[in-house]
């Protein structure tokens, strides 16, 4: 039960933690709570409380490479006054 208390409260975490990125940030920080909650089921399932640790991290890892390499042709620019924005990349 702590691990599921533990594996909800991180996922509520990194999701307000991506609330002001950009796209690329937001789909390596989706990735990566996927990617952690799926290899820690799957960890849990096959190796107990080792294995679930073990699977969080490679499955954050990887999920998070994916989730940024899969982004969209989007580049950030910022302005002149140091705002950002988001638009295709030449």
């Amino acid at each position: 039960m702590q691990m599921k208390t533990t594996l909800i409260a991180a996922s509520l975490m990194a999701g307000m933690l991506a609330a002001g990125c950009t796209t690329t940030e937001n789909r390596a920080a989706a990735g990566g709570v996927v990617g952690a909650g799926t290899g820690a089921v799957i960890g849990g399932i096959t190796g107990g409380r080792k294995g679930a640790v073990v699977g969080a991290v490679v499955g954050g890892a990887a999920g998070a490479v994916i989730g940024a390499a899969t982004t969209p042709g989007y580049c950030v620019y910022r302005r002149k006054d140091g705002s950002t924005y988001e638009a295709r990349c030449p």
